[in-house]
């Protein structure tokens, strides 16, 4: 097991555990992002966890680093059926949109849909409608997907996610 998936094993799978610490290592020697974004190929699910987590952390910093990368999550990453990574993918796609090519977005697009109809995890939910709610308000293609998608959503019966369709929806009206 290489360096990176040995610290963000173990511990509570809910935990951080060293994630914070390999975030801090991976900021200040660059070079070893590549290490960090292997994980995600680790049998644990709790590695493949904290690798989101620490992705998101790494691309509020320095996104520059997961730029190179994109293509990868848009197809390597988005194969991953796990639902932090799924999450983590709709919020990376928010904090990287500048960087995206416009067929990289509608790959990020397409894969958040896919997510919207077929995830059942409130997470994924929450997140996808957040990403393509905000890039609906100047998309009416999307945002014309979006709002029956919505509206189904409205009617779910975990309060975060019916809550986030409402305020979604009625940001789109």
């Amino acid at each position: 097991m290489p360096g990176f998936e040995i610290q963000l094993s173990g511990g509570h799978p809910n935990s951080l555990g060293n994630t914070l610490t390999v975030v801090e290592t991976v900021l200040e020697n660059p070079s070893q992002f590549h290490e960090l974004f292997n994980c995600y190929f680790s049998e644990d699910e709790v590695v493949r966890l904290r690798v989101s987590n620490a992705m998101k952390r790494i691309c509020k910093q320095n996104p520059g680093l997961l730029i190179p990368y994109i293509d990868k999550f848009l197809t390597d990453i988005a194969a991953i059926n796990q639902a932090s990574t799924q999450w983590t993918l709709a919020q990376l796609f928010l904090m990287l949109e500048k960087h995206l090519s416009a067929q990289q977005k509608t790959k990020a697009v397409e894969i958040m849909k896919n997510n919207l109809q077929h995830h059942n995890d409130w997470i994924v939910l929450n997140m996808t409608m957040e990403t393509l709610g905000k890039w609906a308000v100047k998309d009416t293609v999307l945002k014309d997907w979006l709002i029956p998608h919505l509206k189904r959503i409205l009617a779910d019966t975990r309060k975060s996610v019916a809550k986030k369709a409402k305020k979604t929806w009625e940001a789109l009206r």
